[in-house]
């Protein structure tokens, strides 16, 4: 029995054990798996970029747990959701739309009890569903069927008359490197920013230490980055940033960090 959790509570002040206590307490064997405590408060976008890397490379089975929740206690669903097998539970604010825009995923609202405190669903109403999940409870137990549960997505890239396609920064990662809403599988042409051209590397390797270029990501979406640099403070890259992919055009990374 597996379940993952991945919150903004931090690890200061004792959230996160209040969460694991209620889990454990229901199901003493559980495996618990911490992927992160540090999303940004109440930052449900890279809560659900986050969820997106992950909720698939576990066993089915496994139920994530994830509480990035600024509306917490208000009239905004608590959903359990299946998806290709396995389960998530947390709050109806797009944090689940990577399981739930999957063809065949199923959601039920979840009641909220009367003694649930209204600042702490995560403990009081997710954590119970999540722990009735890993006991075995079918997912129709736990509420009534959620037929339109609000869904967040990420704003889409658009095709420019010119042939170029329009995106934005999403997300920024520790590194500092910039996640954009363009997506390719091929590393062909220049990703545009303020007017200066990046190559395509295949690695970060492919340019010197301190130089920009960038990357198809390990999701498939396209990220600027510097080697062994901080993409984002060096470029000034901050999520909404306007980006462009040329295909018309081309630079060739050099090692030593001239582009050609």
């Amino acid at each position: 029995m597996i379940a993952t959790l991945l919150t903004d509570f931090g690890t200061a002040d004792g959230y996160v054990g209040e969460v694991k206590g209620a889990l454990l307490s229901l199901v003493p064997g559980a495996t618990l798996v911490d992927v992160s405590h540090e999303i940004g408060a109440h930052d449900v976008e890279c809560g659900r970029l986050a969820l997106a890397r992950y909720w698939r490379r576990f066993p089915e089975g496994t139920v994530h747990l994830v509480v990035v929740d600024p509306g917490v206690g208000t009239r905004r669903a608590c959903l359990a959701v299946e998806s290709l097998g396995r389960f998530l539970v947390g709050p109806d604010n797009g944090v689940l739309s990577p399981a739930l825009l999957v063809q065949g995923a199923r959601a039920v609202a979840l009641e909220t009890p009367a003694s649930a405190a209204p600042t702490f669903h995560g403990r009081d109403v997710f954590a119970p569903a999540a722990a009735a999940l890993l006991g075995g409870t079918p997912l129709d137990a736990l509420g009534a069927p959620m037929l339109s549960p609000l869904v967040r997505r990420t704003p889409e890239a658009r095709r420019l008359d010119d042939g170029g396609i329009a995106g934005e920064v999403i997300a920024v990662d520790r590194f500092g490197n910039a996640i954009t809403n363009l997506m390719t599988r091929r590393a062909d042409g220049v990703v545009e920013v303020d007017g200066r051209l990046l190559p395509f590397g295949r690695t970060y390797a492919d340019v010197a230490a301190g130089e920009p270029l960038a990357l198809i990501g390990s999701s498939g979406l396209i990220e600027i980055a510097v080697r062994e640099g901080n993409a984002a403070s060096q470029l000034g890259l901050s999520r909404g940033r306007p980006v462009l992919l040329r295909r018309d055009q081309a630079l060739s990374p050099v090692p030593g960090g001239l582009a050609r």
